[in-house]
């Protein structure tokens, strides 16, 4: 029971992600209605239900412009585990935080100063600017943001089916 729930406002808004286990607690004290399931049945001594999917609030929450914390992990999920100078595709072990602007030239640790960056980019970049290593950014970092936040909630939901309605993919 550890697989991604896209949670919803009662708006039918994204507004979190949490484990299967999360959203049956949910469910069960009255919190959510689940509106789509993986196919997966759950089981115990007295009761089999779907696995959720995409679960919605019951009652509307006002969500307040959140910041979410500035962690290693956070960074990656913006970028998509993607180098932001090669454009590769690597697993998290393989990817370090680059400071665009270095720390040694007053760059601070910031989500408009940090990025995704593979090991080769981040030595062949070393203490200078991008420029100077002749290395440009795919896209200039942002903050987290609502928009960040549903970008993160997309990448994560892509090989859900059922998640794409509610996240406002393009076919």
């Amino acid at each position: 029971m550890t697989g991604r729930v896209l949670v919803l406002n009662a708006s039918y808004e994204p507004i979190n992600i949490c484990t299967e286990r999360r959203a049956v607690k949910m469910i069960f004290k009255g919190v959510a209605r689940m509106e789509e399931h993986n196919g997966h049945l759950l089981r115990s001594a007295k009761l089999a239900m779907h696995a959720p999917s995409v679960i919605r609030l019951a009652e509307y929450r006002h969500i307040p412009h959140e910041r979410r914390s500035l962690s290693r992990k956070n960074i990656l999920l913006r970028d998509q585990f993607t180098c932001q100078y090669c454009g590769k595709v690597f697993q998290p072990a393989d990817l370090t935080l680059d400071h665009v602007v270095p720390r040694s030239g007053g760059g601070s640790s910031t989500w408009e100063n940090l990025v995704a960056c593979c090991r080769k980019c981040n030595h062949r970049k070393g203490s200078g600017a991008p420029e100077a290593a002749g290395m440009t950014l795919l896209k200039k970092p942002k903050a987290f943001s609502v928009h960040v936040s549903r970008q993160i909630m997309r990448y994560l939901g892509q090989k859900d089916e059922t998640w794409r309605k509610y996240l406002y993919y393009e076919d």
